[in-house]
């Protein structure tokens, strides 16, 4: 609607014929928003993420103990999810990289500079006014005309204030106004992306270096395992009881887990500096203490957001929401920059050579004018034509992304339950293993079996181990996914949250 007070209006038209008197209040009273009014889209009526109905637990073996992993459908996921994981260093971690992170850094400063957009645009709905002061000096020559006598040497001064006001009669500045601010809300939500992004990012590289660390400290108990039947291998080789193709089968196997140390502790460092990158350090700097599998509980508490309450929780899908709404008020734009233009102008000044503005030397003048494009209309149409397009193009991406969001959910939950029936089964298959390569030793230094039947055993220890700890580091990273898949949490951040995020919570960049 217009922004003009009609109150100001007989002040305004004064002086004006009756027609353009009669043409000014009718636009003023009647102005309007073209273009389409956007309206919140509906959530999804689905009632489910996957096709099974979800279970009400899965029961995990973890580090010797049991745990069991609770879904709660309905529930809420706190801000401070990597909590849940009760593990200090991390904490720590997370805290200090949503502080010094420069990619949250560079998304608070987008943030603030599209809010500050929105302020320029409002710029519009207030009348703009300039001011100028020229002083001219001029020599007037009377011999050109036959009257030396008429010559002189004067300064003119003038000075004017012109105040230029738009009437927005079809809505063309509002649309604009608001498609600004849904480009603020959708760094907003670009912000809290930017949150979940790295605190999940931070949390998986913890637990991948966790995972390299164990598979590391693993390796190097298998070596020291191969090491002391390798010297047991020798022993029986110098007597007769071995030959020297089992002392050259036990050497390769140790030289061969021995080489796998190397990738794991390339891996390892790798993680490392990623976490300094994230915490907006160095690859050298110090980043905290060495993180353990151990050291990391798996949650028992797993909320599942409703699928009502996903489309409200997940950035990305607020972000494309927010797109769709920009594109929703560019058609509005179009639509009115193919119609008249209406808007007053006023001019007051004073021209003298005696000084500004004396007695008597005012001139001043005022009045409406109308802009309509002629020769555009080809061009303004198929603006409008393209902006239709474009809204077209965000409203197929907003589908997209909520289907992408619902797969991520039901991905996780799948995962979730498959991780726990492969860990429970790597922890029978590893303690079967142990037990049976202890067997197999004690078998093999009295005689009871051969070398290939101890080297099997080596064999079928050395996986078992190593895939455990796999399936447990997959474990805490698909639960990790969940919670990213549900949006994080944003939304129950505390009021301590660091400066970036309370301006996307607020939408204040002070205070």
């Amino acid at each position: 609607m217009l922004l003009l007070n009609t109150s100001h209006v007989p002040f305004l038209t004064r002086g004006l014929t009756a027609s353009a008197t009669a043409l000014l209040v009718f636009f003023t009273l009647t102005g309007c928003e073209v273009g389409p009014n956007f309206h919140h889209p509906s959530p999804p009526k689905t009632k489910q993420y996957t096709k099974e109905a979800l279970p009400k637990s899965v029961s995990v073996a973890t580090n010797g103990k049991k745990v069991i992993q609770t879904f709660h459908p309905g529930g809420d996921i706190p801000g401070e999810w990597w909590t849940l994981f009760h593990s200090k260093t991390l904490n720590k971690l997370v805290e200090q990289a949503l502080i010094s992170n420069p990619t949250m850094q560079a998304a608070e400063q987008s943030l603030i500079q599209a809010m500050e957009n929105v302020g320029v645009g409002e710029g519009s709905f207030f009348p703009s006014s300039t001011g100028t002061l020229n002083t001219t000096q001029q020599f007037f020559n009377g011999a050109a005309f036959g009257a030396p006598f008429l010559s002189n040497l004067f300064t003119l001064n003038t000075g004017n204030v012109t105040v230029s006001y738009t009437l927005d009669v079809f809505g063309g500045i509002q649309r604009q106004v608001e498609s600004l601010k849904a480009q603020a809300e959708y760094q907003r939500y670009q912000l809290e992306a930017a949150y979940l992004t790295l605190t999940s990012n931070i949390v998986l590289t913890a637990i991948m270096e966790s995972s390299y660390r164990a598979q590391i400290d693993a390796t190097r108990q298998i070596i020291r395992l191969l090491d002391a039947d390798l010297a047991i291998v020798r022993r029986q080789y110098a007597i007769g009881f071995a030959s020297r193709t089992a002392v050259l089968t036990q050497k390769t196997l140790l030289d061969q887990e021995k080489a796998l140390l190397p990738g794991l502790e390339k891996q390892l460092a790798l993680e490392r500096h990623q976490m300094a990158v994230y915490l907006g350090r160095f690859p050298n700097e110090r980043i905290g203490d060495d993180f353990r599998l151990d050291q990391l509980t798996l949650p028992g508490e797993l909320p599942v957001s409703l699928p009502s309450a996903l489309v409200e929780h997940r950035p990305d899908i607020r972000s494309a929401e927010e797109q769709l709404h920009s594109a929703s008020a560019q058609i509005g734009v179009a639509t009115a920059n193919m119609l008249p233009q209406i808007s007053l102008t006023g001019n007051y000044g004073s021209e003298s050579i005696t000084g500004y503005f004396s007695p008597g030397s005012q001139f001043w003048s005022w009045g409406p004018s109308i802009t309509n494009p002629i020769f555009q209309e080809y061009t303004l149409y198929h603006q409008k034509k393209a902006a239709i397009a474009a809204f077209r193009k965000a409203k197929a991406q907003y589908q997209s992304t909520i289907l992408q969001a619902f797969q991520n959910v039901a991905d996780s939950l799948r995962a979730i339950r498959a991780d726990a029936e492969a860990l429970n089964a790597q922890t029978d298959a590893e303690e079967a293993a142990k037990e049976g390569l202890h067997i197999a030793e004690n078998q093999f230094v009295v005689g009871a079996i051969g070398y290939p039947e101890l080297y099997n055993s080596q064999r079928t220890y050395q996986q078992s181990l190593i895939n455990l700890i796999q399936a447990r580091a997959t474990s805490y990273a698909d639960t990790v996914a969940l919670f990213q898949a549900l949006g994080g949490g944003w939304w129950n951040l505390p009021s301590s949250a660091p400066k970036p995020l309370r301006v996307a919570k607020t939408g204040k960049v002070h205070g």
